[in-house]
């Protein structure tokens, strides 16, 4: 077995950006079994990729992925792509023999997810990863392994929010906001994190959304120009008579739901709370005890434990940089030099890397069957706010 993986990432922008910071920066700071060399950088920007591939330190670039992904030479294809290729070129990379990362949600639609999802599991020889990245956030990663060890007991509620703001009215139509690219708004975007946290962190699936609200606040919006096209949000202000396109998906989305278990969850993802920059963020409680989480001070972990003492309980704040105790801290700085947004990249790339090589990850990685029943909650709490009813998670294959 090589001790070195080819990759080949497909797309240069916000997520290209990340990833090729992760590639970069994984061997430098883990004692890796398998290094990634940055192989191959496609795009559609001709003019942007050739400073793209020097500044992150691709040995080539391309425009062409459909030939990429069949170079021998290319072991690992990472898919950065918007929704709506997702499905076409991990498919096809697998049919390559290739393994395969896939920025979230895994597809557009369920239909394109569950083909994926298929696909992986008849390529045995090849491995499938999807980057649902706040999983290797340390207080996060923490999290899982608290519940694991039992030290919250029943689980009896589950509250997510990821609150953003910048879906604002002067926003451009950027891919984001048109469902035929995105296949979803905050939904997808926002809500997949926060399921996947749920589901990762308790360990418990979801069986049933029992009611769900979707709203598009802001139905037109005026058309990109320029960088504004492949930047996150469009940013500027908006301007007097210019022209404007049809917004066609979620502004925001709350939904229900009842886990296996017995527990109960509330969920909820906007581009509208006004205030709110990246709240991410997750409480949740059981018998013995409790934690939190909100991503925008993500080096730290909030743990009630019931069992203690009842003149000094109360909720304590953990701050997992100690190496030795909490995950991925080893790797990085001396106890509360704190990390960032993306270092949970490079903590995935680490990870990775060990899979590959034949070992396990610190907190296990989500593959396309696991990224899949995250994809199957997403469409039934559509499904609950289209049709006003409980839509339960075996109506939705």
């Amino acid at each position: 077995m090589s001790d070195m993986c080819n990759v080949a990432l497909l797309g240069q922008k916000f997520m290209g950006r990340a990833h090729s910071n992760a590639y970069l920066k994984a061997g430098r700071f883990f004692n890796l079994p398998k290094t990634p060399v940055r192989h191959t950088i496609v795009g559609l920007d001709l003019i942007a990729l050739a400073p793209f591939a020097d500044r992150w330190g691709w040995r080539n670039y391309s425009t062409n992925w459909k030939e990429v992904v069949k170079q021998s030479e290319i072991d690992l294809v990472d898919v950065s792509t918007p929704n709506c290729m997702h499905a076409e070129q991990a498919l096809a990379a697998l049919a390559a023999g290739k393994h395969v990362a896939c920025e979230k949600p895994l597809a557009h639609t369920l239909k394109d997810a569950r083909a994926m999802k298929n696909a992986a599991g008849r390529a045995r020889r090849s491995k499938t990863f999807v980057w649902f990245n706040y999983r290797r956030c340390p207080a996060v990663a923490l999290a899982h392994r608290l519940v694991q060890e039992g030290r919250l007991g029943r689980i009896y509620h589950v509250r997510a929010k990821y609150l953003q703001s910048w879906g604002k009215p002067e926003t451009p139509l950027v891919w984001r906001f048109q469902k035929k690219y995105a296949g979803t708004g905050a939904h997808g975007d926002l809500n997949a994190h926060i399921i996947d946290m749920a589901r990762f962190i308790t360990g418990h699936e979801i069986s049933e959304v029992t009611g769900a609200i979707a709203e598009t606040f802001i139905t037109e919006r005026p058309l990109p120009a320029g960088a504004a096209r492949d930047s996150i949000s469009g940013g500027g202000r908006r301007k007097k008579n210019v022209s404007t396109g049809k917004s066609d998906v979620d502004d925001c989305v709350l939904f229900l739901a009842r886990f296996k278990n017995g527990a109960v969850g509330t969920f909820e993802a906007t581009r509208l709370a006004t205030g709110n920059l990246n709240n991410n963020s997750i409480e949740i409680n059981g018998e013995h005890g409790s934690i939190r989480f909100g991503f925008e001070d993500m080096n730290l972990l909030w743990f009630f434990d019931n069992n203690d003492d009842k003149a000094t309980a109360g909720w304590r704040r953990i701050m997992c940089t100690s190496a030795g105790n909490h995950p991925y801290a080893g790797a990085w700085w001396p106890d509360a030099h704190i990390i960032g947004y993306e270092h949970t990249f490079v903590n995935m790339v680490a990870d990775m890397m060990a899979v590959l090589a034949g070992e396990e990850p610190t907190v296990p990685l989500p593959n396309f069957a696991d990224a899949y029943e995250t994809q199957r909650v997403l469409e039934a709490a559509m499904l609950a706010a289209k049709h006003r009813a409980a839509v339960k998670l075996s109506e939705v294959k």
